[in-house]
Order: structure tokens, then sequence, then C-alpha cells
């Protein structure tokens, strides 16, 4: 689309004669779907006016999975004049969401400009600064909005009004029959994780793709197996001694946040627990996530109804969704509980969203390797955990505490399993290639590979490498050796004794990450005993790999891939969240004898 065609509808008379002026000055540009025009933080060098295609404008955040969209700009917008006016870096992210046609002009070609005709420079100036002035007063308004509008959004109230509908009638099924609903949900999903995992794979470019598969899986089969006849409506415990009968209704409507690193395993692992009380669920997929959260909610969809169940039973945003719409769904009046699975900023607004909901939090998991542990099971237990899924799951291992009297043959250990321990000079070369001022992993690195990674950093490793391992200063745990990382990365601590071990792990959960899961590898109890007695997790894990473990793959718990981080994060659970989460339990009680 050439500008003049856009001029009469979407442009104003300003903008027209602006256009006009710049044209000596203007380079056509070119962008595909998912490139990024300019980020955060980047000297602003030249300002777009969109001739074709749609460009997202993000909040910089760092976390992954925090929805981040402001808005939106189609043809005739303007884009990134505020901060060349203001000479100022860029504020924000703009991305491409489709493929894009731009002409560009840099603040070089407006110096240019007014050089070689003063008038019309100030003429353009002018413009601009119209311009800007506009599009700033409309932010203000979006903001002020966005804090405090009570005005209906009829997308959402469409879908409350279409779940409450739905969950209403499917309330009265029984056990056997939604027993055998969910079973058909699970083998059906189960059953497309290749070509699920492989949607995911082109769509999020995180991860790998065997081990997609296998936790689209085991979030089918193995959270279907878990409560597959077990009492969710109705009477669901009976204490005689006490005299107390539990009895089970659902909490309504369900609304799920999916993040971008687990999106199908998430969303049927939500539906199952979500269906199994009788409840209805909306799925609010994150924007880089959304083609195959559409692909894994029709099929789920057909299943529902091909049981004769109501299909509204699960609705999700078909198009492109933004905070403001997740916030409106969050707090509407019919709903009544929220799933939160995402980035910090995602279950804080669901927490502060006036409903009940249950959020979980960042994992930074230690993992004590104690002077008596069994070396090539843990380190095996380190790789396969760490590796899986090129380190998404929050639940792995992030950090080693490893005493000294076994440094050196654990690092052995861990390259007999594929792991790439880094020396001084290696490690410094990671640090310097892979973090952020702020001590967060670039976001071009999260789910990609080790080899991969070490390239990035200038680094020479196997191509089949399978972790990282770099060096880290027991007596400074900050920083960027501190976080948590969503790759097959490990820093390496060394600690003389259990008490310093013991002190570490903890400094290192209060530090970022507190509530989710720890591990140890040991063979003593009394170890044990006090590993689980000092750590401030919902999960303490024994000679398990951590991210299996903490999701009840390689542990008897719960299986789920939503885990409670309680009061320690800042949930309101420590459970591996399950169909008894999304339960109102009434206790009918009869006076004792006496």
């Amino acid at each position: 689309m050439e500008l003049a065609s856009v001029k009469g509808s979407v442009l104003d008379a300003f903008e027209v004669a602006l256009i006009e002026t710049l044209k000596p000055y203007m380079e056509k540009v070119e962008y595909s779907a998912g490139d990024t025009i300019f980020k955060a933080g980047e000297p602003s060098e030249s300002f777009y006016i969109i001739e074709s295609g749609e460009v997202s404008v993000e909040m910089r955040d760092e976390e992954l999975d925090t929805e981040s969209v402001l808005d939106y700009l189609g043809p005739g917008s303007f884009l990134g004049e505020v901060s060349v006016l203001a000479r100022t870096p860029r504020e924000v992210n703009a991305v491409a969401r489709e493929d894009v046609v731009a002409q560009q002009v840099s603040a070089a070609g407006l110096r240019r400009l007014f050089d070689e005709a003063p008038r019309d420079g100030i003429d353009a100036l002018r413009a601009l600064a119209r311009n800007a002035a506009l599009q700033l007063e409309q932010a203000s308004a979006q903001v002020s909005q966005s804090l405090a509008d009570s005005a209906p959004d009829f997308e959402v109230e469409e879908m409350v009004r279409k779940a409450r509908a739905a969950q209403a009638e499917f309330e009265s099924w029984d056990e056997e029959r939604v027993d055998a609903l969910l079973g058909d949900i699970a083998e059906t999903v189960s059953g497309k994780a290749q070509e699920l995992g492989e949607k995911t794979m082109e769509e999020t470019h995180l991860g790998r793709l065997e081990d997609k598969i296998a936790k689209i899986g085991f979030a089918s089969m193995a959270v279907y197996q878990s409560l597959e006849g077990k009492p969710a409506a109705g009477e669901i415990g009976r204490d005689d001694e006490n005299k107390i009968v539990e009895l089970a209704s659902p909490v309504g409507v369900v609304v799920a946040l999916v993040p971008v690193t687990n999106p199908v395993e998430t969303i049927v692992n939500k539906v199952l627990i979500s269906l199994k009380g009788r409840n209805a669920i909306i799925i609010s997929s994150h924007r880089m996530a959304q083609v195959v959260g559409d692909m894994a909610c029709t099929l789920i969809r057909e299943v529902i109804e091909k049981h004769g169940a109501p299909a509204d039973l699960i609705q999700w945003f078909v198009k492109r969704t933004s905070r403001r719409k997740t916030s409106k769904l969050m707090r509407h009046e019919g709903i009544g509980m929220i799933l939160a699975t995402g980035g910090q900023s995602m279950v804080r607004a669901a927490y502060s969203s006036g409903k009940p909901a249950i959020g979980v939090g960042a994992g930074n998991a230690p993992a004590w390797i104690a002077p008596d542990a069994d070396l090539d099971k843990a380190a095996m237990a380190v790789v396969v955990s760490k590796g899986f899924d090129y380190g998404l799951i929050c639940g792995s291992e992030q950090h080693l505490v490893v005493d000294s009297s076994i440094r050196d043959d654990f690092s052995a250990a861990l390259e007999r399993q594929g792991a790439v321990v880094l020396d001084k000079e290696g490690t410094e070369k990671f640090m310097a290639g892979a973090f952020e001022p702020t001590g967060d992993l670039k976001m071009l690195l999260v789910g990609q590979s080790a080899a991969r990674i070490a390239e990035a950093c200038g680094l020479e490793v196997p191509e089949d490498a399978k972790l990282l391992v770099f060096e880290a200063d027991a007596s400074n745990p900050e920083g960027a050796q501190a976080h948590e990382r969503l790759a097959p990365v490990l820093s390496f601590f060394t600690v003389d004794g259990d008490d310093e071990a013991v002190e570490l792990c903890g400094k290192l959960l209060d530090y970022h990450g507190a509530g989710h899961t720890s591990n140890v590898h040991t063979q003593d109890q009394g170890r044990i005993d006090r590993f689980a007695a000092a750590m401030p997790t919902g999960r303490v894990l024994v000679n398990s790999p951590s991210s299996l473990g903490c999701a009840g793959v390689s542990t008897g718990l719960p299986p789920s891939l939503t885990l409670g981080c309680g009061t320690y994060g800042g949930n309101s659970t420590t459970d591996n969240v399950s169909y008894r989460n999304l339960l109102n339990i009434k206790r009918v009680a009869r006076a004792l004898d006496g």
C-alpha cells in the first residue's frame, strides 16, 4: 500500500502536508512478521510512517511470560517520532506483527531538511510536534482508562455470559460421564502431541521438539490418570468419628492465563482440572503462543461437543488479546477463580483483580550436592532435568551447591553426562555475553540449546553439549550468577561443609525465587531433614531430577504444571494445583455426643 492511498482516510491534512515535505528524505523499509523494528534503550536515530501491516508497541520487560503489548499501530501511523524529537533513547520495543512496509525518516535527514529548506523544516517540526502531542494525549487517556474504567467490554461480557450458562448445564453431570469426557480430551491432545509440539516450536522458537511432545503427553494422560475416578461433586469425604461430611461444588468460571513457555501443556492441564470440578474455563494465551493455543482449544472443544457437553465450557481469545482485555476478564463479577501461570506481572495482576486467584512464582531451585551423594546419579539427574526442553521448566535446577571435597569429582561426572563445565576464562566470556546488566539472561538465549548459547557468547563447545555450567562466587550470591534462567545454563557454587551449603541455598532462594523448589542429593536422612526444615520452598526434592520431580513425573507429587509457591513466593498455596483447588468444599458438621 502506498502512502498516497491512505492519505484520505487515515492521515489528516497536517500529516499529508508533513509527508509531502519529508518525501525527499524518506527511505522505504520492509520488515517480516516477528522482526523487531527497534528496542527499548537503543538510540533514537529515525522514525517511521507505516504504509502497510501492523506493529505492536511493547513495554520493556525481561519477563518472557509477561504480556507487554501497549498498543497496535497500522497504516498511516507514525512510529518512534517522539523519542527522535526529544533526542532520548527508545522507551519501548516495536515489533512487526505482520509483514510491514514503512517509510523511514532519519534524524540526519531531518537535519538535512533544516539545512536545505529552513522554512519547510520548521513546518515539518511543528507538524511532528503536533502529532506527538496528540499521541501523548491519547496515551494518557488510555492509561487513565486502564486504571479506572468500568465500561464493559462486549467480547468479555459475551464470553462470561456463555461460560456461566454452560457451567450451570454441566454441573449436574455424574462422575462417570465427566471422566469419560476428560479421558477423551486427554487421549485426543496426547494423540496430537507431535503436531502440537511442532506448531509450538514454529510459533515460539523455544525449547526442544521431543521434549515438547513428552510434556504434552504428560500434561494430558498423567494429569487425567491422577483424577480419574476421584469424587469431585456432592459428597467427597466423610469423617464418622468427628461427624463431618464434605460436599463439593464448583467455583464457577475459571480464567486461565497461559504462558509462552508451556502453552499446550498448561491449557490441557487446566482444562482437565477445571472440568473435573464441573467448572467452565476461559483461556487467555500469551500473544506469542496464540496460534498453537487456538489449535489446542479447538481440539478440546470438538471433544466436548462430541460428548454432548456445552461447547462454551471452553472459550478463548481467538484474536490478539491485551493487558487491558485480560484485566477486564479477570475483574468481571461473573468469574469465580483465576489460575495465573506466567510472568510475575501477570500473576500480580491476577492477585490484584479482586477475585480469588491461584498464582505461581519464579523458580530458582538450588541443588545441594552433599559429600555422600552418588555423584554419577546426581550428575545424570541434573543433566536430564536442566537439559529437558532446554531449561524452560521453572522448577529445574538453577544452581549447583557442591561441597569442596567432591568438587572435581562432580565436575567430571557432569562432563561424562554431556555437560560443559567452564573454567574461569570461559566463565568470564560467558557472563559477558549471556546476561543483561540486570542479571537476567538475554531474551534471545531463553529456551535455546547449550551449543547455540555458547556460540552467541563466543565459546566453542561440542554441538551435542547438553548444559553449560559456569563458576560462581559463593561469597557473593547476587546478580546474574544468582538468577533464574530458563535455559540449559547452571551456576556452580563451591562450599565448605553442610552449614555453608544450607546457608547458601537459603540465600539464593531469598535473593530470587523463594517458594518453588529446592533439591538435595544425599544418602543421609539427617541432612535431608535439616535441608527440608531450612528451605523456604513448597517442594523439597531428594535425589530427583528437579524439573521432573516438582511436576510429579519422577516423584509421587500430584502431576501438575501449575506449582504454587505459598507465602514464600507471594502465592496462596504451595500445592501442585489440581482439581481440588477448584472446588468449593462445604463441611456439614454435627454436634458431637456429650
